[in-house]
């Protein structure tokens, strides 16, 4: 199962599971801006690419 960080590596702004968050495919975890304006799309830490985190929805009672 995908692990959900809920901080931003990289400036720690928080993420909520329903947040948009950018991933790498170690679930390296980083907002939009700084996934795109800092690390132009690149993992700082195995150098892979940043994709869109999926949302997960809160499961009903």
């Amino acid at each position: 199962m995908l692990e959900m960080k809920t901080t931003c590596e990289r400036c720690h702004q928080a993420l909520p599971h329903d947040a948009h968050a950018m991933i790498c495919s170690y679930e390296c975890t980083f907002c939009p801006p700084c996934a795109e304006q800092s690390l132009h799309g690149k993992c700082p830490n195995c150098n892979g690419e940043l994709v869109k985190r999926p949302t997960r929805m809160k499961k009903e009672a």
